[in-house]
């Protein structure tokens, strides 16, 4: 009987998607004299809100001009904008807003595939000790985060000290490739004093101590407490978990919302790692709330921290970093 119902839900569903809602596009086109394209950019603000409905629109559309707009080249999307117009008959003299504001979009949409494909060729190109940009990467890390203390050589147990978990970094970037050297290093370099402290606070012995909630005293009095708390982590390996969480939100089509709010026109790399930062501290800041017993609980606090988050991003107006303070670059644009 189960069986039955959810064939005979699928195939009202099927019936809507199909009939009704092309029904009702069609008629509302008619009493607006509007399309589809046209209303979803006179009805909604720039952003994560608007380009969402523009990339529906556009992949369920049956014209295959509309589907391939989807995955144009960067360079093709101002004649794609122009094909689509003339499809539409609308008279870009007469609307002239609209075809800036349909550009700006796609430009968003394919700049987010565009981002997937480089963040996955890092990820997926290993770490190799023969290449001295590899090798010359690594060591930077460490002279940004142990400025005061000299390397004793390559393979040394001094990499512990940072948060490896062995004499030779290159291993624990097995799961994640040179994307997460890159992130470390970009975090290291763009918010030092928060990674500095971040990495402090890693060595520090876990012990317990009871507090007051955060609710009940003020804000530096509450950091100040919980600082006083050991943190107990391997600051490396959790920039390397971190960095799988950002690179899940990525793939998955999460991040969509957030880095539709905060670039103007195409999200970059450096939107990757900025929101990589934000991650960073918001861990930092998690972990020290959940206070767990030891290192073995890590596991269970990504994994409610990691649901937070996606709770956030179903917001379509969130913007999870939008006035970040990692960023010198100047690309949050909200």
């Amino acid at each position: 009987m189960k069986h039955f119902l959810r064939v005979v839900t699928q195939f009202f569903v099927f019936l809507y998607c199909k009939l009704l809602w092309r029904g009702l596009k069609f008629v509302a086109r008619k009493f607006t004299g509007r399309c589809e394209l046209q209303r979803i950019c006179y009805n909604n603000k720039h952003g994560a809100r608007r380009t969402l409905k523009i990339e529906s629109s556009l992949r369920y559309s049956k014209n295959e001009l509309l589907q391939s707009s989807l995955s144009v080249h960067p360079d093709k999307v101002e004649k794609t904008i122009d094909n689509i117009m003339a499809l539409k008959r609308i008279n870009p003299d007469t609307n002239p807003q609209l075809g800036i504001s349909l550009q700006a979009s796609l430009l968003q949409i394919v700049g987010y595939r565009s981002l997937v494909a480089e963040v996955e060729k890092l990820r997926r190109e290993p770490y190799d000790c023969e290449n001295p940009e590899n090798e010359k990467m690594l060591m930077k890390l460490w002279k940004e985060l142990r400025p005061d203390t000299p390397l004793t050589s390559r393979i040394s147990k001094q990499w512990c000290e940072i948060g490896f978990q062995g004499s030779d970094p290159k291993t624990d970037f097995r799961g994640m490739g040179l994307l997460g050297l890159h992130n470390l290093l970009y975090f290291a370099e763009h918010d030092k004093a928060t990674a500095l402290q971040m990495l402090h606070d890693s060595l520090q012995p876990k012990h317990k101590s009871t507090h007051r909630k955060q609710s009940e005293i003020n804000k530096p009095e509450w950091e100040q407490k919980n600082l006083d708390k050991a943190i107990g982590f391997s600051f490396a390996i959790v920039g390397i978990n971190i960095t799988d969480l950002t690179y899940s939100l990525l793939v998955s089509g999460a991040l969509k919302t957030h880095l539709y709010n905060v670039a103007p026109e195409m999200p970059s790399l450096l939107h990757f790692q900025q929101t990589f930062c934000y991650l960073m501290q918001e861990f930092h800041r998690f972990w020290i709330e959940e206070d767990p017993s030891d290192i073995m609980e890590f596991s269970r606090v990504r994994s409610k921290f990691h649901r937070r988050i996606l709770r956030q991003l179903k917001n379509p107006d969130m913007a999870l970093c939008p006035h970040f303070s990692a960023s010198d670059l100047h690309l949050v644009n909200l």
